[in-house]
């Protein structure tokens, strides 16, 4: 029997660098909406879950999902990992999908990428994990291939649940993943994939892409990033069935979109929010 595959969509109208990015227009939709509808359309998951917080700035986003039928809970503010756990029970999930609302080109046969390669299929059809954890991209020092913004990140949950008791530290708490991870050294086993044991005892994997895209920048955290997707989704007026390949075409096509954010630096996962530590 097939698993329950649960994507949860986190996000927040407090983020540091642009507060209310989640709800700003692109197109004619809240980013949100972006996100969750590009994240549904992934095969190989069952459910989508917007996972947003119980704090009062959050109630807007609380009262568009609840108005667009999208599916959400309410949670920690700053404990994103809890937030992800708590969404994960209630859903009665087996794996996880990690995304970001701040992703609005997230691409569906990616997230299918990376769900596969943690599930693995036998030939006569039945599902079981081959590993813990499965990403298409780690922070530094892992090199990273694919844009930033395509994200996927995917975990069973019986592992989450682990991570969940034993994970303290702030920066494994706020983003969720690095308990994961951390101090992994990878093997490449293929062009497309690295693998390798963390020292906390946790299966990794890694996905790459042939060439590397992973210093193109498709997400959004300051003004110049909204305005570069707003660009994106203008040039395929309004639809949001494009695939990723399509908006690399776009961007090395006009190459002059790609510089309305160019000079934008990527937070790393030494970056705390201050407020959590109050």
């Amino acid at each position: 029997m097939k698993p329950k595959v649960v994507a949860i969509i986190q996000g927040r109208m407090s983020s540091s660098r642009l507060p209310g990015k989640i709800l700003a227009d692109i197109a004619g939709q809240p980013m949100l909406q972006r996100v969750f509808i590009r994240t549904s359309r992934s095969a190989t998951v069952t459910e989508t879950i917007f996972a947003t917080t119980t704090d009062s700035t959050d109630d807007p986003v609380a009262e568009y999902c609840n108005f667009s039928g999208i599916p959400f809970t309410r949670g920690s503010q700053f404990d994103v990992l809890d937030r992800y756990y708590q969404t994960a029970k209630q859903a009665k999930a087996d794996v996880v999908v990690r995304i970001t609302a701040d992703c609005p080109v997230i691409d569906p046969a990616l997230i299918d990428d990376v769900v596969k390669t943690l599930l693995g299929e036998s030939g006569n059809g039945n599902w079981e994990s081959e590993f813990d954890f499965v990403a298409n991209r780690l922070p530094p020092p892992w090199n990273r291939t694919y844009p930033i913004g395509l994200d996927v990140e995917t975990c069973t949950f019986k592992v989450l649940n682990k991570v969940w008791k034993e994970a303290n530290e702030p920066q494994h708490r706020e983003h969720a993943m690095p308990y994961f991870y951390e101090g992994v050294e990878l093997s490449v086993v293929s062009r497309q994939r690295s693998e390798g044991i963390s020292p906390r005892g946790f299966r990794i994997a890694l996905l790459h892409h042939t060439t590397d895209f992973g210093d193109y920048r498709w997400t959004v955290d300051t003004p110049e990033d909204l305005e570069f997707m707003r660009q994106v989704y203008s040039h395929f007026d309004g639809r949001d069935d494009f695939s990723w390949k399509e908006v690399l075409d776009l961007v090395h096509h006009e190459p002059k979109l790609m510089e309305i954010n160019a000079e934008v630096q990527h937070k790393t996962l030494k970056d705390i929010d201050k407020r959590a530590l109050k």
